[in-house]
């Protein structure tokens, strides 16, 4: 797969590593070009200086060949309008987009435009199971 990230934080730069360790054609996107030193030296996909929502970049990028786009900057307005773009503009198949806020995440997935993941539900879940479970990390 043709997979194009954006943000190269802790997340991005794990998920684009994997990606790539798996044969997937991986680009990644990142405002910091010191931020892409978190791939490593044996990363063979493309890095690409500038933000997800400048279109000449998400070309450079080569989203109009990706089969997926993920966005995990730190910012949710970032990356819900990246995300949106990439959708409705490029109309690549598969957008996912990290949101911390769980009312703006819920509204995206309701609304259908992309996919989303919220690390705060997520986390929240995750904790009162193990509170209120039988305390044992699942």
């Amino acid at each position: 797969m043709r997979i194009v990230i954006l943000g190269c934080g802790r997340l991005g730069a794990h998920l684009a590593r994997q990606l790539d360790h798996e044969g997937h054609s991986v680009a990644v996107i990142d405002r910091n070009g010191e931020a892409f030193a978190r791939l490593g030296s044996d990363f063979r996909g493309t890095m690409i200086l500038g933000t997800g929502i400048d279109q000449d970049i998400l070309r450079r990028a080569g989203i109009e060949q990706a089969d997926a786009f993920v966005a995990v900057t730190n910012g949710d307005n970032t990356n819900a309008m990246a995300s949106e773009i990439v959708k409705l503009v490029f109309k690549v198949p598969k957008v996912v987009a990290r949101l911390y806020d769980p009312v703006r995440e819920d509204t995206y997935h309701t609304l259908g435009l992309m996919e989303t993941v919220c690390p705060t539900v997520i986390g929240s879940d995750k904790i009162r199971e193990i509170v209120i479970g039988d305390g044992r990390k699942q």
